[in-house]
């Protein structure tokens, strides 16, 4: 799911997505990063017990948004926006909370900064790859594909395809026929579970990735499928370009596309984890 982004404040992960133009952060992910609770739906609770006024305010602060669960499946998670959280940061007594505070406001402005010059956001996503060690030419491909999975789910939503859950299923045909995988199963043989499959793909999954997408989006607009029912056979037959090409790059150098190898551990300028091929 790329509209399921993971932020990071010390160590923790905090999923996000866009909802009317804003980051959106899931509630049980935010309390957990707070307060290092290994019960998080049970001390929200408390914690609405404990202020009756966030208990009053709590239907106007939470939305449900479906957001990518740990083991890969889209759900429905209680979200809010920076506003909303700053009031549930109001009810937890933590020393992180300032900090959070501050976090939090970064990111709702670097939010800003983004809808007035989208560019800006490219240049982040360049940057951080850059931090964690990916090398150039892996870095054009990655953003690269995101432009092109951009494109596609441009069109789905063109055409009556549902976001989200309608997204993930068509994003499934695609996979399937490119690489022979789901991506939860393409996930589960690298080894992941939060983490964006797409951030462990060497430079030929990628490759295949964008001429899957591209392929669609291609057949898509020639044939002008409209609704989710053509637009999941347009998927399934641009999935099948890539797999084709796939296949026959692997009978002629007699290697696997298809890899184990993830990035895990170690950045990819000091070499992926070995794994099976």
């Amino acid at each position: 799911m790329e509209t399921t982004k993971i932020a990071v404040f010390k160590g923790k992960e905090i999923r996000k997505t866009i909802h009317n133009k804003e980051w959106w952060f899931s509630i049980t992910d935010a309390v957990a990063a707070l307060t290092d609770s290994t019960d998080t739906k049970q001390y929200i609770k408390k914690m609405r017990q404990r202020d009756p006024g966030l208990s009053s305010y709590w239907g106007t602060i939470c939305t449900p948004l479906e957001l990518e669960a740990p083991d890969g499946k889209i759900r429905e998670t209680n979200c809010a926006n920076t506003e909303g959280i700053f009031r549930i940061i109001q009810s937890i007594p933590s020393p992180k909370a300032e900090p959070f505070k501050r976090w939090l406001a970064r990111v709702g402005y670097e939010r800003i900064q983004e809808i007035e010059d989208p560019e800006l956001a490219t240049k982040r996503t360049r940057a951080i790859y850059k931090a964690k060690g990916y090398p150039d030419n892996w870095i054009e491909k990655r953003m690269r594909g995101i432009a092109v999975r951009e494109e596609l789910t441009d069109e789905w939503k063109k055409r009556d395809v549902k976001e989200q859950t309608e997204y993930a299923i068509l994003t499934a045909e695609i996979s399937k026929a490119a690489f022979g995988l789901t991506p939860s199963q393409y996930k589960k043989l690298k080894r992941l579970k939060r983490e964006n499959l797409r951030d462990h793909m060497t430079d030929l999954e990628l490759i295949f990735s964008m001429l899957g997408e591209a392929a669609t989006t291609e057949i898509t607009r020639n044939r002008d499928a409209q609704g989710f029912d053509e637009n999941k056979q347009a998927a399934a037959e641009g999935g099948s370009v890539a797999g084709k090409a796939r296949n026959d790059l692997e009978s002629k150098t007699g290697k696997r596309i298809v890899s184990r190898q993830n990035y895990l551990q170690r950045p990819e300028n000091k070499k992926l984890l070995r794994g099976n091929k």
